[in-house]
């Protein structure tokens, strides 16, 4: 008897003694580090940082965990009540543990196998386990994650308050789709902040967390209504809703607003350039400051240039004019000559070579600042940047020939030849005109509204390669000129970026600006970490008169010429400037538009030279790009804040230059000008007729 009184006394001490030695041995560290009262007391959520655009609006997050963290104020009342009601109603009474819900667990789903009996963990012990994840011990994981769980669960009770918990718990759990937090579920699943829930959404969010893919109110709607509806019951059931209340709610539909804007968003290329931008600055300060910033996990707020609103129009510009154009290509490769052209193609190469791929840039020329960037038709499917993708561009390249005239004293109302000329070394190459028009001679400014290339050439020759080739890397491009008599008709490339940039000094009196997205990079607790400051002085790359005059020539262009439908056929109001371009074979389309507050470029083309519309009905310039810029500007004066910015008038001519465009576009060759046609020969060689006209200039400035 006294035996077996021994052996019952040691087995119970074996029993109570491994326990209490288990458990010892996971709060001294032996299966894992636990964090103490201080590593807790200073834990910090991963937080997406938030990027807004110039009116303060969200356009994406960078992010490791899709997260928003929010204070505990910010968080409604009804939320807290779902919350509690559905996952610990106990959760005021305990300290970390619920006895009860433990003892139940440990009776009905350890011995019994009966899962019905829940997961008895409590809110303490959830966000335990959200805040430093489970690990594999493999036979032994669900004792050990529990036990320590537990272990975690007192200590965050001693350090934290209940209110404290609550948030912590609400700022860190996974609501599926790889997004975390109560705030970043509400702006995805109802597009308004927490503090805006109503009970029936809080409900909803709340049974999410049961199982975040299996009650996924986008997935599957009939099971999120259920889950719903079981939480409006708890509610009630705890008496945190009546009774009527709870059924009234639970007859609701669910009305979801879903927004995705972490994937895809207003300004998904725009996004990328911020991105490494942000990287940058970041990499700054911490140089500087000696602290790291994480941009996926501090919760920064980048604050850009990017105006919403015309960015929106962009978009909308683009969605409704390039799929109309992409099927008339369509249309025109499905004919008998269009397929013969594509004959040895496989389908799906064909598909990928006959898209039209597009970009629109815009910016304040004053300062710099990027106010759109559109870099393609749909940035999934073509994340090549179309703004930063160098083209040829045809007409859109003369102006930097006639600035470069007027920096070397030629006048708007100087006149030049028509004549058919021919030259020899280059096959006997001789510019045309669009209309195949010769004679007679066009003023500078008519020459260039009209878009005339025979007298654009004239004025090539007359002031001689190597000043438009010093304007041009004045003007920062990046592609080499090369000294041919195609350069004249626009044979260099460039990008839509560079393009505007250079189009900003005929806007801004000469100046070359660069340009730049992010506006401020703040701390979570609102902080400046970094602002932008404008650089002390620009660079002058055109004289002040000459910039004013370009900027009055292409203001004609708009208004007469070539780029007049911006006005005439879309109904633009505000004034503008500008330029369209059409490339060899109609390759690529262009069209660069400008006024002192604005500089908006456009490109539209098919990945290579030899995809192309057949005619200029549809593949020139102001067919193809001349639109999309119409489009988004018609779109965005509806927006009153961006109409007070983007309308700005340009200044009258100051009184010196006030008649210096008061001349006709075009005239009759004079009985002196017909007399020395007479000993002109029209087959030429271009490097000697260059220097020619450039001495005969030289002579005639000297007189």
């Amino acid at each position: 008897m006294k035996r077996g009184w021994k052996i019952a006394v040691v087995a119970l001490g074996v029993i109570i003694f491994i326990p209490v030695f288990f458990i010892s041995s996971v709060q001294a560290g032996i299966f894992g580090r636990l964090p103490g009262k201080k590593e807790l007391s200073s834990f910090r959520n991963a937080t997406a940082s938030v990027v807004l655009s110039h009116e303060g609006e969200t356009i994406g997050r960078f992010f490791s965990e899709n997260r928003i963290t929010i204070p505990f104020d910010q968080m409604p009342p009804h939320l807290i009540n779902a919350l509690v009601a559905t996952e610990d109603a106990r959760f005021y009474e305990h300290s970390g543990v619920d006895s009860r819900s433990l003892i139940r667990v440990v009776f009905k789903t350890i011995l019994f196998s009966d899962r019905s009996a829940g997961g008895g963990s409590t809110i303490t012990q959830q966000l335990a386990k959200n805040m430093y994840g489970r690990k594999d011990y493999r036979v032994f994981s669900v004792i050990l994650n529990k036990t320590r769980e537990v272990i975690l669960a007192k200590r965050i009770e001693k350090v934290f308050t209940k209110d404290e918990i609550l948030n912590l718990y609400l700022n860190t759990v996974s609501f599926g789709e790889n997004i975390y937090g109560i705030e970043a579920a509400s702006q995805r699943y109802f597009s308004k902040k927490a503090a805006d829930l109503k009970v029936e959404e809080a409900a909803l969010l709340t049974g999410m967390l049961k199982a975040n893919t299996m009650f996924n109110p986008r997935l599957y709607p009939q099971n999120a209504v259920r889950r719903r509806n079981v939480v409006l019951g708890q509610m009630e059931k705890y008496g945190y809703l009546a009774g009527r209340a709870a059924d009234s709610l639970s007859a609701l539909p669910i009305k979801l607003n879903y927004s995705k804007t972490d994937l895809s968003g207003p300004a998904d290329y725009f996004m990328v350039r911020v991105r490494m931008e942000a990287d940058r600055i970041l990499k700054d300060i911490s140089a500087y400051r000696g602290k790291e910033w994480d941009l996926e996990r501090d919760g920064l707020v980048i604050t850009t240039t990017l105006r919403l609103p015309l960015q929106q129009a962009a978009g909308e510009a683009f969605a409704a004019h390039m799929p109309r154009m992409q099927k008339r290509l369509d249309d025109q490769y499905s004919t008998s000559s269009g397929r013969r052209a594509l004959k040895e193609i496989p389908d799906s190469l064909k598909k990928m070579m006959t898209t039209l791929h597009a970009g629109l840039f815009a910016m304040d020329p004053a300062t710099g600042a990027v106010m759109a960037w559109t870099g393609g038709i749909d940035f999934k499917t073509q994340p090549y940047d179309q703004v930063l993708a160098r083209r040829q561009l045809a007409s859109v390249f003369k102006p930097f020939i006639y600035a470069a005239a007027l920096e070397d004293g030629v006048e708007p109302c100087t006149y030049l030849d028509n004549d058919s000329v021919t030259l020899s070394g280059f096959n006997d190459w001789s510019p045309e005109n669009y209309n195949h028009s010769y004679g007679g001679k066009y003023s500078l400014a008519g020459a260039l509204a009209q878009s005339m290339n025979i007298p654009t050439f004239s004025l090539f020759l007359m002031i001689g390669f190597d000043n438009i080739d010093r304007l041009w890397q004045q003007m920062g491009f990046s592609f080499p000129l090369v000294n041919m008599p195609s350069l004249a008709m626009g044979t260099a490339e460039a990008s839509i970026l560079e393009v505007a940039r250079a189009y900003a000094a005929f806007a801004n009196g000469g100046m070359l600006v660069t340009p730049y997205l992010i506006e401020s990079v703040k701390a979570p607790d609102g902080r400046i970490l970094w602002q932008y400051t404008p650089p002390r002085g620009s660079d002058r790359v055109l004289s002040e008169r000459s910039a004013t005059l370009m900027a009055a020539m292409l203001e004609k262009a708009i208004r007469e010429g070539t780029g007049a439908s911006v006005h005439s056929v879309y109904g633009v109001k505000i004034p503008l400037a500008g330029k369209t371009g059409t490339s060899q074979s109609y390759a690529d389309a262009w069209f660069a538009a400008f006024n002192p507050a604005m500089v908006i470029v456009s490109r539209v083309g098919a990945s290579t030279p030899s995809i192309h519309f057949n005619s200029g009905s549809y593949g020139s310039g102001s067919a193809l790009a001349l639109p999309l810029v119409a489009m988004t500007l018609k779109k965005a004066e509806k927006n009153k804040e961006l109409m007070s910015v983007i309308n700005t008038p340009f200044a009258p001519l100051p009184p010196e230059l006030a008649m210096a465009l008061d001349c006709p576009d075009f005239r009759e060759k004079s009985f002196f000008d017909r007399l020395i046609d007479i000993f002109r020969d029209n087959n030429i060689d271009y490097q000697k007729e260059t220097r020619r006209r450039r001495i005969i200039r030289g002579r005639i400035f000297k007189i």
